[in-house]
C-alpha cells in the first residue's frame, strides 16, 4: 500500500506553550498512521509579541498586562499546560521560565535551519531550551548553542544572526500567513486546504489526518 503524501504547515512561535504540546501532539499521532501517510513539514513564523523588547519581559507581568490573568489563574494554568506536556512527553519546567523573549532571530535561525535540512531537530530544540531549560531563546550564544547541539554549524548560526540573513523571508512568512487568517497558534495547515488550531490531542490530529488522507 502506497502511503499518502501529506504538506503540513506548522504556524507557531518558540514561546507559545501550546505550540510546544501541538508539536508534540502531532508527532504522536503521525507514529500512529503506521507509515500510511507520509508528511513533508514545513515550520512558519508567527511571533505572539512582535514588539517585545530585547530584554523580554517578566512571564507574570506580561500575562497580567496582556490577559488580566491574577497569580491563581496562572498557576492553574501553568499545571494544566504542564499536564497536557507531561501527556505527550513535553517536560515544561515552568519554575524555570520567568521570562518571555523576542524571537524573531529565533525564526531566522529556523529558516536557515530549513535549508540545511534540520529545521525540524532545531524547533524540538528550541522549545525545550525555553520551556525546559527557562534560557533565553533571544540571545544570540543561546542560539548558536542550541544549534551546535543539533549538528548545525554554530559559527555559520552566529553569522546568519549577526548579518540579519532571512529577516525578509521570514517577514514575508509572517504577513503571508497572517493574510490566511491566522492569528492564534499553533495553526496546522494541511495541504494547503486544511487547518487545525490549537494543542489538540493525538486523537484528534490522528482522525483528522485519516479522514484527509482517505480523502485523497
Amino acid at each position: 500500500m502506497t502511503s499518502k503524501q501529506l504538506k503540513i504547515d506548522f504556524v507557531s512561535d518558540v514561546v507559545c506553550p501550546w505550540c510546544a504540546v501541538g508539536l508534540n501532539s502531532l508527532e504522536q499521532a503521525l507514529r500512529q498512521l503506521d507509515g500510511n501517510v507520509a508528511v513533508e513539514m514545513h515550520f512558519q513564523p508567527f511571533e505572539l509579541n512582535p514588539k517585545m523588547a530585547p530584554e523580554g519581559e517578566s512571564v507574570a507581568e506580561h500575562l497580567a498586562h496582556k490577559y488580566g490573568s491574577t497569580p491563581e489563574q496562572m498557576a492553574q494554568n501553568r499545571e494544566a499546560i504542564r499536564q497536557r506536556g507531561e501527556a505527550v512527553g513535553f517536560t515544561f519546567n515552568m519554575d524555570k521560565r520567568d521570562r518571555i523573549y523576542n524571537t524573531f532571530d529565533a525564526h531566522r535561525l529556523l529558516h536557515w535551519a530549513e535549508l540545511q535540512g534540520k529545521q525540524a531537530a532545531l524547533k524540538h530544540a528550541l522549545l525545550g531550551a525555553y520551556f525546559t531549560d527557562g534560557k533565553n531563546v533571544s540571545d544570540h550564544q543561546v542560539l548558536a548553542d542550541v544549534s551546535e547541539q543539533v549538528g548545525l554549524d554554530r559559527h555559520e548560526a552566529l553569522a546568519v544572526l549577526a548579518e540579519g540573513r532571512f529577516a525578509d523571508e521570514v517577514r514575508e512568512q509572517e504577513r503571508f500567513f497572517q493574510a490566511q487568517g491566522i492569528s492564534a497558534v499553533p495553526s496546522v495547515i494541511i495541504n494547503d486546504r486544511y487547518l487545525i488550531q490549537g494543542g489538540q490531542p493525538p486523537e484528534v490530529f490522528e482522525q483528522t489526518l485519516r479522514k484527509i488522507a482517505a480523502e485523497g
